[in-house]
């Protein structure tokens, strides 16, 4: 096992693709938060339970998802555009 270059918990994923080959097709924040949802109930963290790691990793995802809502809504304001979005 690599840890550094391929760790086991973005390469376990049943389908055998590995996290990475997804995220690089996505912005910063929602490949952060793809990355946080893949490894999520697989990484293990000394001191942590099972539980509280999963817990941990759902809620990084979600503050990446509301970065990035943050992201979007402060780019149509400045432009005064919506796009059909209900802000």
């Amino acid at each position: 096992m690599d840890r550094v270059n391929h760790p086991k918990h973005y390469t376990s994923h049943p389908s055998g693709v590995e996290c990475i080959e997804i995220t690089r097709h996505y912005c910063f924040s929602v490949g952060n938060a793809i990355k946080y949802l893949w490894r999520c109930g697989l990484k293990k963290e000394d001191g942590m339970s099972e539980r509280e790691k999963e817990i941990e990793d759902l809620k990084k995802a979600k503050w990446y998802i509301e970065d990035r809502i943050k992201q979007l809504e402060n780019e149509y304001s400045k432009k005064g555009e919506t796009d059909g979005l209900e802000l």
